[in-house]
């Protein structure tokens, strides 16, 4: 029997991750974290991340939006610019403890089935 209160835990925790899954979820996003992780520390602005891409500038802002809002992405404000560069290592320990979280309850369940 897995307990109850693990399975709620799990619940919140990916409910916690949920952001972060929605943003991965998008090809074009993912794009823009590869590009980020290109421009290494230095980051990247908006035109340079639409001159890598058919997309539009406003395009662009909106999924650097959804990828700030996520928590992947935060932005560096460098004279009048702003540059995007990523920040997942948090993000990296949500998911890494949720996925910690779903083998100890499969773990409990494999138990429960086997002593069966």
């Amino acid at each position: 029997m897995v307990d109850k209160q693990k399975l709620e835990q799990a619940m919140e925790q990916f409910k916690n991750c949920s952001p972060v899954f929605i943003a991965l979820g998008d090809t074009t996003r993912q794009k823009i974290l590869m590009d980020l992780a290109e421009a290494g520390e230095s980051g990247i602005n908006v035109a340079q991340l639409s001159g890598k891409s058919i997309l539009s500038r406003p395009a662009i802002s909106h999924h650097l939006k959804v990828l700030k809002d996520s928590g992947l992405i935060e932005p560096v404000k460098k004279g009048t610019q702003i540059f995007y560069k990523l920040c997942l290592e948090h993000k990296l320990d949500s998911i890494k403890t949720l996925i910690q979280m779903v083998e100890d309850i499969m773990k409990t369940m494999n138990k429960s089935v086997s002593t069966l």
